[in-house]
């Protein structure tokens, strides 16, 4: 039998700019999308830590991020 002792995921998430809207609109649209995702993530109490966050040339946001998995405990990985 196998137990997971410890466990994070690392994404690279790009936050894009919604073509339909003007760029100053879509701009302002993707800093609160982020936003909301950290406190989603907050809210959860997922564990996690922002490696890299940057803004393209395009005003969109790339974000590099370890993060727990499925509640699993994350041991050493966010040291």
């Amino acid at each position: 039998m196998k137990r997971i002792q410890e466990a994070c995921i690392c994404q690279t998430l790009h936050f894009m700019l919604k073509e339909d809207f003007g760029n100053e609109y879509a701009v302002n649209r993707v800093k609160e999308e982020v936003v909301r995702y950290k406190e989603s993530l907050e809210r959860s109490r997922t564990k996690y830590k922002i490696l890299e966050e940057s803004t393209l040339p395009d005003d969109s946001v790339v974000i590099k991020i370890i993060r727990q998995y499925n509640g699993c405990p994350v041991g050493h990985y966010l040291d």
